[in-house]
C-alpha cells in the first residue's frame, strides 16, 4: 500500500483547502480510508473516516460541519474538503487505511502515508 497526500498549504482563517490522497491500489478494496492530523507538540488524532462497506462517514467533533471526506474509486483517490479553517486546524495531515469506529466517531489505522502540511494563519 502506498498513500500520497497532497494539497496542503498556507491559508487564512476562514479559508478552504482540499487535500487529496492518491492510493497505489483500488480505494474500494480498503475497509476504510481516512485522515489523521498531528499538530506540533500534540498527539496524532483521527479527523475523518470513510467506511467502504456502506459509505458512512465519521468526523471528530471539532471538524463536523466544516470538513467533508469523499472518495473517487475511478481515480483511486480520497479527498478531504476543509472549509472555515481555523488556526487550531494547523497540523500535518496524513491519509490512512484502516477501520472506522462508529461508536467513537474515530478510526484505527492500518497504514499511514506521508503527510501534507496545513497552516492556518493570518
Amino acid at each position: 500500500v502506498q498513500l500520497q497526500a497532497s494539497g496542503g498549504g498556507l491559508v487564512q482563517p476562514g479559508g478552504s483547502l482540499r487535500l487529496s490522497c492518491a492510493a497505489s491500489g483500488s480505494t474500494s478494496d480498503y475497509y476504510a480510508i481516512g485522515w489523521f492530523r498531528q499538530a506540533p507538540g500534540k498527539e496524532l488524532e483521527a479527523v475523518a473516516c470513510f467506511a467502504s462497506n456502506d459509505g458512512r462517514t465519521f468526523y471528530r467533533d471539532s471538524v463536523k460541519g466544516r470538513f467533508s471526506i469523499s472518495r473517487d474509486d475511478a481515480k483511486n483517490t480520497a479527498y478531504l474538503q476543509m472549509n472555515s479553517l481555523k488556526p487550531e486546524d494547523t497540523a500535518v495531515y496524513y491519509c490512512a487505511t484502516g477501520y472506522c469506529i462508529a461508536s467513537t466517531q474515530t478510526m484505527i489505522e492500518s497504514y499511514r502515508g506521508q503527510g501534507t502540511q496545513v497552516t492556518v494563519s493570518s
